[in-house]
């Protein structure tokens, strides 16, 4: 159930499906229109929003993790004894119980820092976070209170039915595209009503990806690293409904914060590097830049600009698993075209395409690992392919408390690591 709750945030809904695209040549992305509203609000709503209305009922989250003492929100009430990734919300009986938010996968340490925004690439999502003897008792015990268990049922039951599908092999690497494709077969495409027997039988492979930053998002006209997120981000922002909404009434209800949530999203800046720049090298660097790397990537600084370009497979030749994945089975994009995420005067759409989207590069020094599967530790092997190592490992220590510091590469930019000569355990 743990690895299950650490997960369930990450998951964005994904809606109406149009053609796979293919393409030999890169294609611009164009914008669409978006909704947008008050920025505080929206942080607000992400940290003390009851968008998951279904979880662990308070008193029993208090037994098992106790009273979270650093109140790294500065939030009031009850959210302010819990982790700063889960909220307490009241469940439809009026129970108190808590629950995932976005900061689960959106948020990381960094030299004892909480960085807002920065994806979480320190989650443990491997096979060894199965259902453990003490949470069973506490599911056999939750039987025995029928308020507590009414307003945790509808998050264990998915949990129970869906969590042995997400496992990882290694820790790090991010489950939720199959997250979200699992949620979508069980759910009914026009009332969004959970079903206990799938729709679509997925394959049993999990492709994870790492969890890209918030702050590249303002530059983006599509949403994912293919790219196929377009119309209304809004409703891809809401996917984390899926876990536990029983109908369209509440999915209203969470899609009316949207706004106000893509706001805050499109507020989110990186944070600077922190150490001393050598200007010559510098400079030097700007050149080669400027000539091999803005028309993929864009340009920064004043008037800076960006392409939003897909790059199809046939020319960026990287791991095609994830493009490939979870949404482009047929059954999936029937499921999508009747979704109610698709409805609407803010509809949304996929256009999966067999590539990737050319990232923004703003903050990119605090983003490793990089590319779309976290394979590559520093963006010294990101320029220099013969440095990439087959098989690395590295130190998960973040540093949660001021003075900790990340072990962290500031000369080859990204993590500390060592590399191996085979496949090792999960880290």
């Amino acid at each position: 159930m743990k690895k299950f709750i650490v997960c369930a945030v990450a998951v964005m809904s994904c809606l109406s499906f149009i053609a796979i695209t293919s393409e030999s040549d890169p294609v611009t992305i164009p914008p669409s229109k978006q909704r947008f509203g008050n920025a505080d609000s929206g942080y607000r709503y992400i940290i003390t929003g009851d968008y998951v209305k279904s979880g662990i009922p308070l008193g029993m989250y208090h037994f098992a993790f106790k009273k979270e003492k650093n109140n790294l929100l500065d939030r009031q009430g009850d959210n302010a004894d819990v982790r700063y990734d889960f909220n307490v919300v009241n469940a439809e009986n009026g129970e108190s119980v808590v629950v995932p938010n976005c900061f689960q996968c959106h948020a990381q340490f960094f030299n004892g820092q909480l960085i807002l925004g920065l994806g979480n690439s320190i989650g443990d999502f491997t096979k060894d976070q199965k259902l453990s003897g003490f949470q069973k008792m506490a599911l056999s015990y939750l039987k025995l209170k029928p308020k507590k268990y009414e307003a945790a049922k509808d998050f264990v039951t998915v949990g129970l039915e869906i969590g042995d599908e997400l496992f990882t092999d290694v820790v790090g690497a991010n489950p939720a595209d199959r997250l979200t494709a699992l949620l979508v077969t069980h759910r009914d495409p026009v009332t969004l009503a959970w079903t206990d027997t799938p729709s679509v039988q997925l394959p049993k492979q999990v492709i994870p990806s790492d969890v890209p930053p918030w702050w590249l998002l303002k530059k983006k006209n599509a949403m994912f690293y293919n790219g196929f997120g377009r119309g209304d981000f809004g409703k891809f922002l809401m996917g984390s409904a899926l876990l536990t909404t029983k109908d369209t009434v509440h999915a209203r209800e969470v899609d009316e914060h949207m706004p106000d949530v893509l706001s805050y999203l499109y507020s989110v800046a990186p944070p600077k590097y922190p150490l001393p720049i050598n200007d010559q090298l510098a400079r030097q660097g700007k050149i080669i830049f400027e000539n091999t790397c803005t028309g993929c990537h864009g340009t920064y600084g004043n008037g800076d600009q960006y392409p939003n370009l897909l790059i199809p497979e046939s020319i960026i030749g990287t791991d095609s698993l994830l493009n490939k994945s979870n949404y482009q089975h047929s059954d999936m994009i029937d499921w999508y075209n009747k979704s109610w995420f698709s409805k609407g005067d803010h509809p949304a759409q996929l256009a999966p395409f067999n590539g990737y989207i050319a990232p923004p590069l703003d903050g990119v020094w605090i983003t490793a690992p990089y590319f779309h599967n976290g394979s590559v530790p520093t963006i010294e092997a990101v320029l220099n392919s013969r440095l990439r190592p087959k098989y690395w490992t590295r130190d998960f220590f973040t540093g949660t408390s001021p003075g900790e510091n990340t072990k962290y590469d500031y000369e080859k930019l990204g993590w500390q690591f060592e590399t191996l000569s085979a496949p090792g355990d999960k880290y």
